[in-house]
C-alpha cells in the first residue's frame, strides 16, 4: 500500500519572535513504525514549502497514495497579540488532496489529540487518531492493506458512523520503541533551524505544566518515558549521521522527575558526546545541583512558563512567584539561560497582581521574557470552567478557534499598559 505522510505544521516562531522550526519529530516516528517491506512510504514535511498547497497537489498526483496520514501540531500559536489559527492551514491541504485524489486521509497528533471530534469534523478527514499513535497508525495501514473492515476497534480511533462522530474509549499509546525515520526530512535544514533538532526524552499530558499542582511528579503520571541510554544512543547517532549541532530535548518538564533528570544529565557528561541542547524546565521540583549538571551536559537555554497561580489570592501568587525567583536564581548562579512566560488577563487579575508579575519580572534577569496577554482557554481546564461559566464560551467545543480569556477588571487597558513596559526592555516581548 502506498503510505504518505504529510508534516501540516508551517509556524516557525516561538513567543511571536524567535525563530523555531520544529523537526515533526511525532511524524517520524510514525514513519519508522510502518512496515517499510509491506508499504511504500513517503513523508512530504510542509514547514520549508514556498508554495505548500502546490506541493501537495504535485506529491499526491505522482505518488498516488491510498492512505494520507496527516499530523496536526497545532491548534494555534496561542497568541493574543497575533493570532494565528492552524488548523485551517490542515482543512486546506485536505481539501486539496481531495481535489485530485479519493485517498483515505487519517489525521493525528497533538493538536487533534486534543479535540478529536472537533477536528476531524472541521478537518473533514475520514479517520482520526487520538494519542501517541505510532503502534496504531501502523496496525490500522496493515488492516486497510489487507482489506479488513475491522479495525474499527483500534483505541483511540475517530470516525463517522451514520453521519455521527464516533470516538473510541481510550488514547493510541505508543512505547516509542522503534527509532524515528529521519532520513526523509530536511535534517540539514533543521540543524540550522530554531532550537535544534529534537529528541524525545518523556512526554506528560498535552499541556506543559504550569505550576505544581499540574504536574505528578513520580514516573506514573507520565505518559511514556524513554530509557535514558536509549536517549543517549540516539544524541550519538544523530550527531554521528547528520552532524548535529544542537538538541531540543522533547520534555514537557525536564526536571520531572528530579532523579531521572539527574540521570540524563550525567549520562550525557559520560558518554562525552559534547552536543549544545535546550530544553523546558518545569518552574519547581528544581536544585542546584541538577542546573550544575545540565550546565556541564550541554544545556544552554530552558523555557519555562508560569502562572503565578490565582491572581485573586495574592498569598497563592507569591508562593509560586516565589518558587519561581528560585529557580531563576540557581539558572542565574549556574549560568544557564532561560525564557520565562508570564500571563496576564487570569481569572482574578487585578491591577495589584498585573503590577507584582510586572515586578517580579524586573526582579530576576531572563535572556527573554515573554508577557502573553489573557489565557489561550484550552479544553478540560479550570480556566474553560470559568470561561463557561463567564459566558465567554457556551461549549467546549467552541475551543477549536483560538478563544482568550481576559479578566474583566483589567480587560480595557492590559494591552496598552503591557506595550508601554514591554518597549522599556528590550528582553521583554508581547504575545
Amino acid at each position: 500500500m502506498r503510505v504518505l505522510l504529510i508534516a501540516t505544521n508551517r509556524h516557525d516562531r516561538l513567543q511571536s519572535r524567535l525563530n523555531a522550526q520544529p523537526m515533526p519529530i511525532g511524524l517520524a516516528y510514525i514513519a519508522g513504525h510502518l512496515d517499510h517491506e509491506r508499504h511504500e512510504v513517503k513523508v512530504l514535511d510542509l514547514m520549508f514549502s514556498e508554495d505548500h498547497l502546490a506541493e501537495v497537489e504535485a506529491t499526491v498526483k505522482e505518488f498516488k497514495p491510498q492512505v494520507v496520514g496527516m499530523s496536526v501540531r497545532n491548534l494555534s500559536n496561542h497568541s493574543y497579540m497575533n493570532t494565528i489559527w492552524a488548523l485551517p492551514i490542515s482543512k486546506e491541504v485536505i481539501d486539496r488532496i481531495r481535489s485530485v485524489s479519493d485517498a483515505i486521509i487519517v489525521c493525528g497528533g497533538p493538536a487533534f489529540s486534543i479535540m478529536p471530534p472537533e477536528c476531524l469534523e472541521m478537518l473533514g478527514a475520514d479517520l482520526g487518531l487520538a494519542g501517541d499513535a505510532g503502534e496504531t497508525f501502523a496496525a490500522l495501514a496493515d488492516r486497510l492493506d489487507d482489506g479488513e473492515p475491522g479495525y474499527f476497534d483500534l483505541p483511540g480511533l475517530v470516525y463517522k458512523k451514520d453521519g455521527q462522530i464516533v470516538s473510541n474509549e481510550g488514547y493510541c499509546t505508543s512505547e516509542f520503541a522503534k527509532p524515528p525515520r529521519l532520513e526523509d526530512l530536511d535534517m540539514a535544514r533543521y540543524n540550522k533551524a530554531g532550537f535544534g533538532i529534537g529528541i524525545l526524552t518523556k512526554l506528560g499530558g498535552f499541556y506543559y505544566p504550569a505550576n505544581a499542582s499540574e504536574a505528578q511528579i513520580d514516573e506514573s503520571g507520565w505518559r511514556v518515558i524513554r530509557p535514558i541510554d536509549e536517549v543517549v544512543a540516539e544524541v550519538k547517532t544523530m550527531k554521528e549521521k547528520y552532524g548535529m549541532k544542537k538538541v531540543f530535548f522533547v520534555d514537557n518538564g525536564f526536571n520531572l522527575p528530579l532523579d531521572h533528570a539527574k540521570s540524563l544529565c550525567s549520562q550525557l557528561i559520560e558518554s562525552d558526546v559534547n552536543i549544545r541542547w535546550n530544553t523546558c524546565l518545569a518552574p519547581f521540583n528544581c536544585d542546584t545541583e541538577l542546573i550544575g549538571l545540565m550546565k556541564d551536559a550541554g544545556c544552554g537555554l530552558v523555557m519555562m512558563v508560569n502562572r503565578s497561580g490565582n491572581p485573586g489570592d495574592m498569598g497563592s501568587m507569591v508562593e509560586e512567584n516565589d518558587a519561581l525567583a528560585e529557580v531563576c536564581r540557581m539558572c542565574d548562579d549556574g549560568g544557564l539561560h532561560y525564557n520565562i512566560g508570564k500571563q496576564f488577563g487570569e481569572p482574578g487579575e487585578t491591577r495589584e497582581s498585573v503590577e507584582n508579575k510586572l515586578e517580579f519580572l524586573r526582579s530576576v534577569n531572563p535572556a527573554v521574557a515573554s508577557l502573553r496577554v489573557g489565557v489561550s482557554v484550552m479544553p478540560g481546564t479550570e480556566v474553560a470552567v470559568v470561561a463557561k461559566q463567564e459566558g465567554l464560551i457556551k461549549d467546549e467545543s467552541e475551543l477549536v478557534k483560538p478563544t482568550f480569556y481576559i479578566a474583566e477588571e483589567v480587560k480595557d487597558w492590559i494591552v496598552d499598559y503591557l506595550q508601554e513596559q514591554v518597549a522599556q526592555d528590550p528582553r521583554w516581548n508581547l504575545s
